[in-house]
C-alpha cells in the first residue's frame, strides 16, 4: 500500500496551548480525505505540519516518501495548498497572477501553461480582470487553479468552499474529484457535511486529538449511535426539552423535523415516550455524519469540563 501521507505522533504547543496532540494519520495516494473538526480543533496546524510549514514538536512522519523533518523543501515544491481566505495578489489580474505562479515554480513553458489553465477552468474570459473584484466562486476557482498550477502530488485544501454558493460548492468538489481520478491525494478540511460524505474517508479531530476514522459509512457504525425523528406540528421545537432527558446524547432540529439520539435504544425509547402523542410522527433511522459529529463534540466538551 502506497501511502501519501503517513505520520505518526505529531505533537505541536504554541507556548502553554496544546494545538495537535499525538496524531497520527496515513492517506493512500489517489484518496480524497476530508479532515473535520470545530474551530481551534487543530486542523489547520496539522496541515501546515504534514507539508513542512510547521516542524513539530514530536513525533515524525512522511510525506509523498520524504521525512516531514528532514526534506521539507521537497514536500513542499510538490504539494498544492489552498488556504480559506484568498491568498493571491487582489491588485493583479486574473492571467498575473497566474504567471507569478508559474515563475515561482520556475517552470518550463509559463505563457503556455498560463494559456492552458485558463482554458481548463474557464476562465480565459476574465484573464485581464482584477482578482479583487471576482466574485467569491471565481476566485475559489483561480485559487485552485494557482494551488494546481505545478502538478502537484499533494492537494491541501483548508476549509476552500466557506462563503461561496451551493453551486460553486458543487462544481468544486466536481473538479477535485476529477484531479483524484488523475492520481491527485488531497487532504481537506471542511465544516460542511455533505462535502464530507463526498470524500473517499473522513478524519475528525477535536482538541488537538484525532477520534474518529474510516469511510462515512464506517464512521456512522462505529458510534453505535441510535437516532429517532420526529416529525409533525411543533417538533422542532421539542430539542430543549428533550436534550437534558435521561439516554438523551443529542436533540437538535432539523427544519420541521427533530432529530433525537442517544446509544441505549431502551433509554432513548423512555425519553420520547411522554411526547408519542397524536399528530406527532416518530420513526426510527440511520444516524446521519451530523449526529454522529454532535455527539463526538458533546463527549470532548464533556471530557474537558
Amino acid at each position: 500500500m502506497s501511502y501519501a501521507i503517513d505520520v505518526h505522533g505529531l505533537n505541536k504547543r504554541f507556548g502553554a496551548k496544546h494545538v495537535v496532540r499525538d496524531v497520527s494519520l496515513q492517506v493512500e495516494r489517489g484518496r480524497i480525505c476530508g479532515f473535520l473538526g470545530p474551530n481551534g480543533s487543530g486542523k489547520t496546524t496539522t496541515l501546515r505540519l504534514i507539508c513542512g510549514l510547521l516542524t513539530p514538536d514530536s513525533g515524525d512522519g512522511r510525506c509523498l516518501d520524504f521525512d516531514i523533518r528532514r526534506q521539507s523543501d521537497e514536500i513542499k515544491r510538490r504539494t498544492g495548498y489552498m488556504t480559506q481566505r484568498f491568498s493571491l495578489y487582489e491588485d493583479l489580474t486574473v492571467e498575473e497572477n497566474l504567471q507569478f505562479v508559474v515563475r515561482i515554480y520556475g517552470m518550463d513553458r509559463p505563457r503556455a501553461r498560463v494559456g492552458e489553465a485558463l482554458e481548463r477552468l474557464g476562465l480565459a474570459d476574465r484573464r485581464g480582470q482584477l482578482a479583487g473584484t471576482l466574485s467569491g466562486g471565481w476566485k475559489q476557482r483561480l485559487a485552485l487553479t494557482a494551488a494546481t498550477l505545478h502538478e502537484p502530488e499533494l492537494l491541501l485544501l483548508d476549509e476552500p468552499t466557506s462563503g461561496v454558493d451551493p453551486k460553486a460548492r458543487r462544481e468544486f468538489w466536481d473538479e477535485i474529484h476529477a484531479l483524484s481520478e488523475r492520481g491527485l491525494t488531497v487532504l481537506a478540511s471542511t465544516h460542511y457535511m455533505d462535502e464530507a460524505e463526498r470524500c473517499h474517508e473522513i478524519a475528525y479531530i477535536a482538541s488537538g486529538r484525532l477520534i474518529a476514522r474510516g469511510s462515512a459509512e464506517e464512521v456512522i457504525r462505529s458510534s453505535r449511535l441510535v437516532t429517532l425523528v420526529c416529525r409533525g406540528p411543533g417538533a422542532d421545537q421539542l430539542a430543549r426539552r428533550l436534550q437534558s432527558a435521561p439516554g438523551v446524547l443529542s436533540a437538535a432540529a432539523f427544519g420541521q423535523e427533530l432529530h433525537v439520539s442517544g446509544l441505549d435504544r431502551g433509554a432513548l425509547e423512555a425519553a420520547v415516550a411522554p411526547y408519542r402523542t397524536p399528530g406527532l410522527e416518530w420513526r426510527e433511522v440511520a444516524p446521519t455524519l451530523e449526529d454522529v459529529f454532535i455527539r463526538l463534540m458533546a463527549e470532548v466538551e464533556e471530557g474537558a469540563a
